[in-house]
């Protein structure tokens, strides 16, 4: 009802929102820039940041860019694994079949790893999501399957993307040698108040509404009540387009903001 009160080409604020209609924010270039180093350097990349802040989009966009005739992606968003089940998904995600043994199969991912760079021209992509749940045991055999040459090659790039709690577990003295290791670092931090507001804005705009619709302090509120996390922003706005349309609203203020705040707050 509301895309067809607001006259919008499609939902401008879906969580499945297509990669080309990407919002480059700060954290967005900043994120894209050292990926971009990574390609050409290859090793190990860290991404972290609260939940919500658009992290997995990010990595999504960056996929989407990769020529496949010069990189394999393989990602993996199940980090609860035990490590012969994480050995498994890394097979799998190569395009092997895995052996029975552990010892095995590590041979086979550096192997096919190894070959892919060197004979083949294609640099494996390995991301790893909601990092903050993976098990030591498993970081501890990335670092030593990413190890080529005597330590003096990078044949792969691994992207580690996670939540503010994984910080603290690299932090730890074990983890030492794995963070010497890593390339690059970025933590995100959200959109800023302007940023939120031009969002917004592109958003619509590119769903087809080229008008003004939500007021100046709305959009401020929007901003105080999400502190620029890019999943309830989009919940809330679109929200707040349900609750526009219902009340046939040509211009949504605060008080239309403070109503679908309440809706889509989960209170005891």
């Amino acid at each position: 009802m509301h895309r067809t009160f607001y006259g919008l080409t499609y939902e401008p604020f879906a969580k499945d929102i297509e990669v080309e209609h990407h919002f480059e924010s700060r954290d967005f270039k900043e994120v894209i820039n050292r990926l971009e180093f990574l390609k050409d350097t290859r090793g190990i990349g860290l991404l972290t940041g609260e939940p919500s802040m658009g992290k997995s989009f990010i990595v999504r966009y960056f996929l989407s860019t990769l020529n496949p005739n010069l990189y394999k992606s393989v990602y993996i968003p199940i980090s609860t694994l035990t490590v012969p089940d994480f050995y498994r998904a890394l097979c799998d995600g190569l395009g092997i079949a895995p052996a029975h043994k552990k010892i095995d199969m590590f041979k086979q991912i550096q192997e096919a790893l190894y070959t892919y760079q060197t004979s083949k021209n294609i640099t494996p992509v390995i991301v790893v999501d909601e990092a903050q749940f993976i098990k030591n045991s498993i970081l501890d055999d990335l670092r030593m399957i990413l190890n080529f040459d005597v330590d003096s090659k990078d044949c792969a790039i691994l992207l580690l993307v996670g939540q503010t709690p994984f910080l603290t577990q690299l932090s730890r003295q074990h983890h030492e040698a794995l963070r010497q290791r890593i390339m690059v670092n970025y933590y995100i931090k959200g959109l800023t108040k302007d940023e939120t507001v031009e969002y917004v804005e592109s958003r619509l705009k590119s769903a087809g509404f080229h008008e003004k619709l939500f007021t100046q302090s709305a959009l401020e509120l929007l901003f105080t009540v999400t502190n620029g996390s890019m999943r309830p922003i989009n919940t809330l706005a679109k929200m707040c387009l349900i609750s526009g349309a219902n009340q046939k609203a040509r211009s949504i203020d605060e008080s239309i903001v403070y109503a679908a705040q309440s809706e889509t707050s989960i209170t005891s």
